[in-house]
């Protein structure tokens, strides 16, 4: 078969076998290659802009230089999931088998200036499994990968272990019925115009500090509102900068990729075009192929949300020092997620930070928790020395 027959109207069927556990055991610990996946090298001002404006973040220290210049950082900085946009993930091994990003685990150690040169390093770290889990996608496994990023002076500047779910796409296909909902959501005029309302009466704290001593445990974040989410949400995440796996590319530069790697690729039965295994995430036939209903949301797309309401909830003065993420459920096209958080915790921790621990959520309108997770923040105090 030439490789042009071999690009078919099907997303790969691989199967689970003694041959690939073993060859994937045999990779643990192996550094990989980036090059393919690498979208932004250096943290301009043009790349944070555009990235912000790809996961709809408008908060003045990213985006506005005389507001910056005055800040705690005396210029422009990124938000934190700008490493998204350096290097979204990289995929590793597992032929044919189809992927869902299940879980995201980030430390993060210095800010990224604007001017700041990030390289990331990517290790795959193993897997769990296969086990059986039948009501969801027959046999799966779980593997993570570390990646870690630094800047310019080979600081580190944050820590990403990237878990993805691993599974035969034909088992997924036969239990799709089984997740079928009402999408996309049919929406009232009403309902959408409250959503609206509430999207616009969101701000960033700021300028005004938030302090560690006037925050108690039980408290919770202000809310921030997604959707509901349409096809250019999810093309400005691309265009951003913070995906794919590989970059995407079009005519004979994608041609070329994809005749050299057909299972990257299938043709679109509509269009008769040849689209990239990632367009799940804007092409409802691929999503389809992968079991899913209509296209949905990419994992990290929606952690760079959790991210937005967490630096909007603390000032220019917090620091976000770790967080969670688990993606319990598709975020499709129509849908509305809305992020918030409960303090479970105030401490001061090992590195002397003041610091504030929460538990984190993602709820979308038919009140599933699509993202549970947890956050670290470090906040400013009133009297450091004191408090100290």
């Amino acid at each position: 078969m030439s490789e042009t027959t071999a690009i078919t109207k099907e997303l790969s069927r691989g199967k689970f076998t003694d041959e690939m556990l073993a060859n994937m055991r045999a990779l643990i610990g192996t550094e990989l290659r980036t090059e393919a996946c690498l979208n932004n090298e250096e943290a301009t001002r043009l790349a944070v802009m555009r990235f912000c404006e790809g996961i709809g973040d408008d908060n003045p220290l990213w985006t506005d230089a005389s507001y910056a210049a005055t800040g705690p950082f005396g210029g422009l900085v990124a938000p934190p999931s700008f490493i998204f946009a350096c290097l979204g993930s990289v995929q590793v091994g597992w032929p044919g088998l189809g992927g869902f990003h299940c879980e995201t685990k980030m430390q993060f150690n210095a800010p990224i200036h604007v001017g700041d040169k990030i390289t990331a390093k990517v290790v795959f770290d193993g897997f769990d499994g296969p086990i059986d889990d039948s009501k969801f996608g027959g046999r799966r496994i779980k593997d993570y990968l570390r990646q870690e990023y630094r800047n310019q002076n080979n600081e580190l500047v944050a820590t990403f272990i990237c878990s993805r779910m691993r599974f035969e796409r034909g088992e997924m296909q036969k239990r799709a019925e089984t997740r079928a909902l009402e999408v996309p959501h049919p929406w009232k005029e009403d309902e959408l115009e409250a959503i609206e309302q509430q999207v616009l009466a969101e701000s960033p704290r700021g300028d005004v500090p938030r302090y560690w001593d006037d925050v108690q445990v039980g408290d919770e974040i202000d809310v921030i509102t997604k959707g509901p989410l349409g096809l250019t949400d999810f093309i400005a995440f691309i265009a951003a900068g913070a995906a794919p796996i590989p970059r995407i590319s079009a005519h004979s530069v994608a041609l070329k990729r994809y005749h050299k790697h057909p299972k990257w690729a299938f043709r679109d039965p509509r269009t008769h075009a040849l689209e990239p295994v990632y367009s799940v995430h804007y092409n409802d036939y691929a999503a389809k192929l992968q079991g899913a209903q209509i296209a949905y949301d990419v994992g990290i797309q929606r952690t760079c949300w959790q991210i937005h309401s967490l630096t909007n909830w603390m000032g220019d003065a917090g620091r976000l020092k770790a967080l969670t993420g688990q993606y319990r459920a598709h975020v499709y096209l129509g849908d509305v997620v809305r992020l918030g958080g409960r303090i479970d915790a105030k401490e001061i921790d090992a590195s002397g930070d003041h610091i504030v621990r929460l538990t984190t959520w993602a709820h979308n309108q038919r009140e599933q928790n699509c993202m549970p997770g947890t956050a670290v923040i470090a906040l400013p105090v009133r009297d450091a020395k004191s408090a100290a």
